[in-house]
């Protein structure tokens, strides 16, 4: 299972308003690199893999491959837009570290 909040549905529905992608979603991956070992990589795709898992919550689509499924099983996209920063943040229950800038996990 991964979650998408609602405030971080808004964003990416706001995001895909100005891109011509007639059947959206938006592609998560966990990447080898970063201080701590694995990184988050985000970004909108057109298609989607026959291997991936394909959620949908607030009417936004969110494809993760299947190597990194068990990395981001459990895990809940948001949007933060506070005063410390702005942007997606995921919080990972798989997470067992993460460096001092926050950008990347240790599994």
């Amino acid at each position: 299972m991964f979650e998408v909040t609602t405030k971080a549905a808004s964003e990416i529905k706001r995001l895909l308003q100005g891109e011509d992608i007639p059947n959206a979603v938006l592609r998560v991956r966990v990447i080898p690199g970063g201080c701590s070992g694995f990184s988050y990589e985000m970004g909108f795709d057109d298609a989607t893999e026959e291997t991936d898992k394909v959620f949908e919550s607030d009417g936004v689509k969110v494809a993760i491959d299947e190597m990194s499924l068990p990395y981001l099983s459990g895990a809940i996209l948001d949007y933060a837009d506070g005063l410390s920063g702005t942007g997606f943040t995921i919080k990972n229950p798989n997470a067992k570290g993460s460096c001092g800038c926050g950008s990347s996990f240790t599994a």
